[in-house]
């Protein structure tokens, strides 16, 4: 079977693997669609274990049933989550699923920008969601990403009429914005660099885009009586995003770190500040099968509606083209490649 090696951004190969053999319990999956997820670009992490086969946005259908399967059977559309949880220990049974080490150390083999993959015993017991009928393959690769946002916005409590300010409006961003506008949010401001997304951020529900060059605090203040954000979501990882959401957060208020800059990077705090006016930081990580479950439920009923975010829509061949036009984050917004 094909599949995409990745070396690095710029060197990803097309590269022949034999097709993974199931065992017991385990379910073989034809990929159709993989979305390249920002972190799949992320070359300072990726590069450590490169050479390998990345990908775990993926839908497909079932090909092969091991023995002892009994939920799912030959034909089924499916999407497949890559990380599951054990849902047995303390991090699980008090909610925090993406803690778990189960969970950090999962996956399907050999990875979603292949051909064919392996599902693990224990992620057909709790990763596999039946892909609604009416719902394309295309569409479903948005699961796993939109059930990560879901988790923050729930981890974050946001509530009906608060400010939001989503900082970077990259996919993450904009799942965030669409999600907080279902979800009832007052006022929507979305901040980036490059204007296609500051346009794409009001195409899907910002009230407000500025760029982030500008006076973000000062447009805050003007849009907003006055007053900062109740709720800032970071969605870019660079230092620059991570310091400025801490002072454009009202008293009392949250931010919310989606996104992270680099390992070695730290982040000055200025604690004396969130200590007087009672901020909250908090970060999010990953999706708990109840986030997958929800992100399907909103998907298909189209509450959060995602399908003029696919911009590229790609066969293997063109998978460094693909992956540059993730990297460069200039002129696309969802980028799927197909087997």
């Amino acid at each position: 079977m094909r599949v995409l090696m990745y070396y690095n951004n710029s060197d990803v190969r097309v590269e022949e693997m034999p097709v993974p053999a199931i065992g017991p319990g385990e379910v073989l999956v034809k990929v159709h669609a993989s979305g390249i997820c920002g972190s799949d670009v992320m070359e300072w992490y990726r590069i450590k274990k490169a050479p390998r086969v990345l990908g775990h946005e993926i839908t497909g259908e079932i090909v092969e049933v091991g023995e002892g399967v009994k939920q799912y059977k030959k034909g089924d559309r499916v999407f497949v989550s890559h990380h599951v949880p054990c849902n047995v220990c303390d991090y699980c049974l008090t909610g925090s699923h993406t803690a778990c080490e189960t969970l950090h150390n999962t996956n399907y083999d050999p990875g979603g920008f292949a051909e064919y993959v392996r599902i693990p015993a224990i992620n057909v017991l709790s990763g596999i969601n039946i892909l609604p009928e009416k719902m394309s393959y295309e569409e479903g690769t948005f699961i796993e990403p939109l059930a990560c946002v879901i988790r923050g916005q729930r981890l974050a409590g946001l509530k009906a009429g608060q400010t939001v300010l989503v900082i970077g409006s990259g996919i993450s961003g904009l799942l965030h914005i669409n999600l907080a506008r279902a979800l009832g949010a007052g006022r929507i401001i979305a901040t980036d660099i490059t204007e296609y997304r500051l346009e794409a951020a009001k195409k899907f529900g910002a009230d407000i885009a500025v760029n982030a060059r500008d006076n973000v605090k000062e447009r805050l203040l003007e849009q907003n009586g006055n007053r900062l954000a109740d709720l800032v979501i970071v969605c870019a990882g660079a230092l620059s995003a991570s310091t400025d959401a801490l002072h454009l957060v009202e008293r009392g208020g949250k931010v919310l770190y989606f996104a992270v800059p680099e390992p070695e990077v730290m982040v000055p705090v200025p604690m004396n500040d969130l200590w007087r006016n009672e901020i909250t930081l908090m970060t999010s990580y990953g999706a708990s099968p109840y986030d997958l479950e929800t992100a399907v439920k909103l998907l298909s009923n189209r509450r959060v509606d995602i399908k003029d975010m696919i911009t590229h829509v790609l066969p293997f061949d063109k998978s460094n083209e693909a992956f540059q036009l993730v990297a460069e984050a200039k002129d696309s917004i969802k980028v799927i490649l197909k087997p």
